[in-house]
């Protein structure tokens, strides 16, 4: 997935300067509800893009059965616990469409292929 570009950082900054202001404002000096609101909206903006560990749970036993307890890729029986979902583009989220159940062997692999390589520093 491409960077923001700088206009749109720009962007994301000003947005975040506005809720922090906000934060401060509703915590009016209570710094343990200023805490208490980072950790709500924080948490909620995570489950935006993933979904909530009850969705993901679900989802991995639909996966689990869809898949006859077998791993997506290499097609060994999936672990009892430990096997995760791979979503094949992040951005789509957590879907029945958009996922496959990994051994975490091949979630491993899947990622490291995923992420670009970074050259040394010279």
């Amino acid at each position: 997935m491409p960077e923001l570009s700088e206009p749109h950082r720009i962007a994301a900054r000003a947005l975040l300067d506005d809720l922090r202001a906000r934060i401060d404002e509703a915590s009016a000096g209570d710094e343990a509800l200023r805490f208490q609101l980072k950790r709500y909206i924080a948490k909620r903006l995570e489950f935006d893009e993933r979904g909530t560990p009850t969705h993901r749970r679900r989802l991995k036993a639909q996966k689990r059965e869809a898949q006859r307890g077998l791993c997506a890729s290499c097609e060994e029986d999936l672990p009892p616990r430990g096997a995760e979902l791979h979503r094949a583009r992040a951005i789509l989220g957590y879907t029945v469409e958009n996922t496959s159940l990994l051994c975490p062997r091949c979630h491993a692999n899947a990622e490291a292929l995923a992420k670009p390589l970074i050259p040394p520093a010279q």
